[in-house]
């Protein structure tokens, strides 16, 4: 068994000292080494970059060591245990890494536990200590490891598999509020850390049914005996990361239901935290489990490419919402709005028109994990993208099967067959279930959706469900579709923010007038024609104009006042619209949003 030890050592200065300990090192001098990566998040972070120190001994006597690269060490060779302490500095406020302050600690082990080399398969064992520090007192914790010694919510020893289990475990600990559920038998916990306001019970009883809806979908028995929500609550944050049996969660503090909200109200922010929750709650079967042939095992010291994220994020992407509507958290009409958003989301960006999803699944590593202000103009989202395809794919088996089957079905064979195997899902696997599926060759299909740039024949398969799609120009630079609006008469093809000095430029589109006058991402819109603007009076102040007529637009491009003379033009039609054509959903409809799981 290989002994770890972990304290938040300084939580002050935000240093984590940890402790490897191996009985039988290997007779040439044992090595260790860290992730550069970290499983659901596709780019090198080098976390070994944080170690601060490093250090060796066996026997109580200091052991040499050499480095062979930016996150192997090799020591001397030795007989009897030896025992690796190094310092690592926690001060990533993320769901991928580690942070610690005297407020809270929270951890990755992918961030802070040396992997034996040669070991990896032997159990491991941890020992978490609670800080010393006098500002830490009162401070509890919460993983989904498996426990061995002291109480729940405690301090005290943990236990996994292997390295592999040992650091997809992640560790929450501090002041935080921690509540409980059950959904088909298996008991899951709620932990909330960070200054919020909470309606816990509301909360739980939202969880119940889009965890039971996951499991159903799948099959009980649920494939983990217990599982833990974890959130940080922030003033602006947002993100999760998928483990064995938890999640790491941030969400703003104003997404999360509060006491004062009334009992069947819906704030879209609460919607949104929800949809993450369903996000990577499905990802427990759907990467956790079923995985890419390229993932099995994971090769943690460099990138791996696979064209198969469409699916893995795609899917899940479009599962997560699907949950809301199918458990009535949502209305029908809501749920289409969510899906007009996603569709408005992939219009806009002229990517999509560049690289297929399955290039964007291959280049992941460098490409969209590393987004820069031209990402719109050069690539598309897998996860946006992804998500229309699994929703075309699932209208197209419905309709070829007669409703027989459906993505449900997919999923749960891909589970029997490669998740409860634990098989890898080949590159082409996914095809070639569907095809099984729906008793015919899908090449087609697939061809369109994963391999060309061409557009998804949405249009059609919503319409057989009384679901109609319409293109619209966007109501204003704020306007993310999914409703009907009264159109803007001009759009700059910008996406803006707000900023001290006026309307910062994100996103300048391909073909926008911005972009044509030369106005760049990053340029601080501060007037038009002589009358300072913002991003919240932009739109107001643009209204006044007609396509055609010409606008003198001042922007700073660092410390450097420019002026522009852009030549305003509508806004293209690319705002989706998802409307029911009638006030009841027709069978095909209740059929897929109405299902008995």
């Amino acid at each position: 068994m290989i002994h770890y030890r972990i304290q938040p050592h300084r939580p002050e200065a935000h240093l984590f000292a940890v402790e490897v300990t191996v009985p039988e090192p290997t007779p040439e001098g044992q090595a260790f080494t860290l992730p550069a990566w970290i499983p659901g998040s596709y780019m090198i972070r080098d976390f070994a970059r944080h170690i601060v120190s490093f250090d060796a001994q066996a026997g109580g006597q200091s052991v040499g060591w050499s480095k062979l690269d930016k996150q192997t060490w090799q020591l001397m060779p030795v007989d009897g245990p030896v025992t690796v302490r190094i310092e690592v500095y926690a001060w990533d406020l993320s769901v991928r890494g580690a942070h610690l302050d005297t407020t809270h600690g929270y951890f990755n082990g992918s961030c802070v536990f040396l992997a034996a080399m040669g070991h990896e398969d032997a159990p491991c064992e941890v020992e978490i200590e609670p800080p010393a520090h006098p500002g830490c007192t009162g401070w509890r914790l919460a993983t989904g490891m498996p426990r061995v010694s002291g109480e729940s919510l405690g301090f005290g020893r943990f236990r996994a598999e292997n390295y592999d289990a040992l650091i997809d475990y992640p560790v929450e600990m501090g002041l935080f509020e921690h509540a409980t559920f059950e959904a088909c038998g298996v008991p899951h916990e709620v932990v909330i850390s960070g200054r919020h306001f909470t309606d816990l019970a509301r909360l739980c009883r939202d969880l119940v049914p889009i965890c039971e809806a996951h499991i159903r979908l799948f099959g009980e028995p649920a494939p983990m005996d217990r599982y833990v929500f974890m959130t940080l609550v922030t003033g602006d944050g947002y993100g999760g990361l998928e483990h064995r049996n938890s999640t790491s969660l941030m969400c703003a503090r104003q997404d999360l239901p509060r006491r004062t909200d009334a009992p069947d109200s819906l704030r879209d922010g609460y919607r949104t935290y929800l949809g993450l929750c369903s996000h990577e709650y499905f990802h427990t079967w759907n990467i956790k489990r079923i995985k890419p042939e390229a993932f099995t095992p994971f090769d943690l010291r460099q990138e791996v490419h696979t064209e198969l994220l469409w699916a893995f994020e795609g899917i899940t992407s479009y599962y997560d919402d699907l949950a809301l509507v199918r458990t009535g958290l949502i209305t029908p009409q809501a749920y289409l709005e969510l899906v007009a958003q996603t569709l408005t989301r992939v219009q806009r960006g002229s990517g999509t028109q560049r690289q297929t999803v399955t290039e964007s699944s291959f280049d992941a590593w460098t490409r969209f994990y590393k987004q820069d202000e031209n990402a719109p103009n050069a690539i598309v989202s897998y996860y946006a993208k992804g998500a229309l395809v699994a929703l075309a794919l699932d209208l197209t088996l419905r309709d070829l099967t007669g409703e027989e089957k459906s993505l449900d079905d997919l999923m749960r064979l891909l589970w029997q067959r490669y998740g409860k195997l634990d098989k890898g899902v080949p590159e082409r696997g996914i095809q070639a279930l569907a095809e099984e599926l729906a008793g015919q060759s899908l090449a087609d299909f697939f061809d369109l959706a994963l391999y060309s740039t061409e557009p998804l024949p949405l249009e059609s398969l919503l319409a057989r469900r009384g679901v109609q799609l319409s293109w619209r120009p966007p109501a204003g630079h704020s306007d993310n579709g999914g409703k009907p609006a009264a159109t803007a008469p001009v759009w700059l093809g910008v996406r803006v923010a707000e900023d001290p000095l006026g309307a910062r430029i994100q996103v300048a589109h391909d073909q926008g007038a911005a972009m044509a006058a030369g106005l760049s991402a990053g340029d601080v819109i501060v007037a038009l024609d002589g009358l300072k603007t913002d991003a919240r009076r932009l739109d107001e102040q643009l209204a006044v104009y007609q396509p055609g007529e010409r606008i003198r637009v001042h922007a700073f491009r660092r410390d450097e006042l420019m002026q522009f003379d852009v030549a305003l033009s509508p806004g293209e039609a690319n705002t989706a619209v998802l409307l029911l054509q009638d006030e009841t959903l027709n069978d095909a409809a209740r059929q897929w949003l109405r299902p008995a799981l």
